[in-house]
């Protein structure tokens, strides 16, 4: 059910309508008393216009800013008013409210399992608005349970198909790539919450972390990931150094070097290089052979 605007009476201008159609009724009665000879049929317009001012104040609705009133007749939908102020409808029309404001709650931290199988602790907050009022209202029974439940729902979902961490180059991980994570987060929860006319303005991570049971061994691979690479770029530093100190001497002829004594300086420079402290050089004081 789509929503569909109906034109509102401003109710000030009504409410004055009513008070001077009240004072008629007053009057008329007050001119028209049964023991001054007063007729009947002004007596009776006067009861008669009494009750339908009084009927009519029921019509009477206050939508405040950013707020819509969703109008049914014996639940019938009828029209949607977003006028602000006092306004003034048929009275028989029930009027329920409908925030549109824009609204944000965050999630509480779900325990899931990442792609890898490895169980983590994540939540996130979630911008939403009302966009469509009659959807909100007939579509779902409670719209804003409706976007709660679905939006944890669909960060379960969200979270079991990505890593926590980044294995290969170009693969999005949940902790490394925190835009494309967020953007397919919102477009998950905008998919599930569309029929109750709610729009989605972000949702972004706002706790991850690994379970507490194996925080500690995860934590442990991590550093040994770190050290790994680190050592490879170390590694791969000293080779092309000593390459480049060879070919120098090499090119200058500072020194010729059979294979056996370039086998020694290779190992030398690559102990020199890559060692995690200062090395003690030894001096031969004799021949180089």
């Amino acid at each position: 059910m789509k929503e569909q605007a109906i034109r509102s009476t401003p109710g000030i201008p009504m409410l004055l309508v009513l008070l001077l159609a009240q004072g008629l009724a007053v009057y008329l009665f007050a001119s028209n008393l049964p023991g001054e000879g007063g007729s009947g049929w002004a007596l009776l317009a006067s009861g008669l216009l009494t009750l339908a001012v009084l009927v009519s104040l029921g019509g009477f609705y206050m939508v405040e800013p950013n707020q819509a009133a969703v109008l049914s007749l014996f639940g019938k939908y009828v029209g949607t008013v977003k006028d602000q102020g006092l306004r003034w409808n048929n009275p028989f029309f029930a009027a329920k409210k409908v925030s549109l404001r824009v609204r944000n709650f965050e999630s509480g931290k779900l325990k899931v399992n990442e792609l890898d199988g490895s169980p983590i602790e994540i939540a996130s907050v979630i911008v939403w608005q009302v966009v469509d009022s009659a959807e909100a209202v007939y579509n779902v029974d409670d719209y804003e349970s409706f976007v709660h439940i679905q939006s944890e729902a669909a960060l379960r979902a969200m979270a079991s198909a990505y890593p926590y961490d980044q294995h290969d180059d170009g693969g999005i991980a949940l902790r490394s790539h925190a835009a494309e994570i967020s953007k397919h987060l919102t477009e998950e929860i905008q998919e599930r919450l569309a029929q109750a006319g709610v729009n989605v303005i972000e949702a972004r991570i706002s706790h991850l972390a690994y379970a507490p049971e194996i925080a500690q061994a995860m934590l442990q691979r991590q550093q040994a990931s770190a050290i790994i690479a680190a050592r490879t770029r170390i590694v791969e530093g000293a080779v092309s150094m000593v390459e480049m100190a060879l070919e120098q001497l090499s090119a200058r002829q500072v020194v010729e070097l059979d294979p056996e004594r370039r086998a020694q300086m290779v190992s030398n420079l690559l102990v020199v290089l890559c060692g995690e402290r200062g090395t003690q050089p030894v001096v031969n004081a004799g021949s180089v052979y």
